[in-house]
């Protein structure tokens, strides 16, 4: 057991210091508490749906791609497609289901279509890669600006929200009641305000009378003067 220790101590020594040359068998001992890498898990894909056989976008309307043959034909589809082609089908098929018209490339539900699916590969991205920043910034970026135009079609168009959170399959939550810790601070500011409003109010209360009393004459005048027209029957 001294013996092998001693070798040991030579070989992590090494010649620099007058250490023995290491034997294979004491070299591969010496890396015994190597951590072992882990395999990771396979995360699946929104873009696992796409067929390999679906051609890339701008091919499928060409004609000349039935007359080719079946060594072009997978050049030309998602079978040998990169991640960016994939992405652009992907985000095609997601905008035909929620746009208006088939010339509609700006409404709101594309704009949301088009955010869905860069959002999902982000996501996809950040679960391989948990210390990139860049990318989450990026992230939440659009999940913030998608957020936003869904709040705006919940308030203008209910139907048109519901319908693209269904097709997109996207769960809209409501954000948080605005609260405000009270602090006497902050009571002292309000106070202050609601009084210099009131004050504000007060200056301005007789130019806004004798503004309402200017308008109310005007009316009178002017119901006065279509009376006298009917009477006349001539038109105003």
């Amino acid at each position: 057991m001294l013996a092998l220790r001693t070798v040991l101590g030579r070989c992590l020594a090494g010649p620099a210091r007058g250490g023995a040359a290491c034997s294979p068998l004491v070299q591969t001992a010496r890396w015994y508490a190597r951590p072992v890498s882990k395999r990771r898990k396979d995360i699946p894909s929104h873009l696992d749906d796409l067929p390999p056989t679906m051609l890339k976008k701008g091919y499928t309307d060409v004609p000349a791609v039935n007359s080719v043959d079946d060594v072009v034909k997978r050049l030309l589809s998602l079978e040998m497609a990169s991640q960016k082609e994939k992405m652009k089908v992907k985000t095609q098929q997601l905008v035909e289901k929620v746009r208006r018209s088939p010339n509609d490339n700006g409404s709101f539900e594309v704009q949301i279509a088009v955010l869905t699916a860069k959002i999902r590969t982000y996501e996809e991205h950040l679960q391989k890669h948990p210390k990139d920043k860049s990318n989450r910034r990026h992230m939440l970026m659009d999940i913030d600006y998608r957020k936003k135009l869904l709040g705006y079609l919940r308030r203008v168009r209910y139907d048109a929200f519901e319908n693209t959170c269904k097709q997109l399959n996207i769960q809209y939550s409501l954000p948080p009641a605005y609260s405000r810790r009270i602090t006497k601070r902050w009571l002292v500011k309000k106070a202050f305000c609601q009084r210099v409003f009131e004050e504000v109010q007060k200056l301005k209360a007789p130019e806004r009378l004798k503004q309402r009393q200017e308008w109310r004459a005007r009316a009178r005048a002017r119901a006065a003067q279509e009376k006298e027209a009917q009477a006349e029957g001539t038109p105003v």
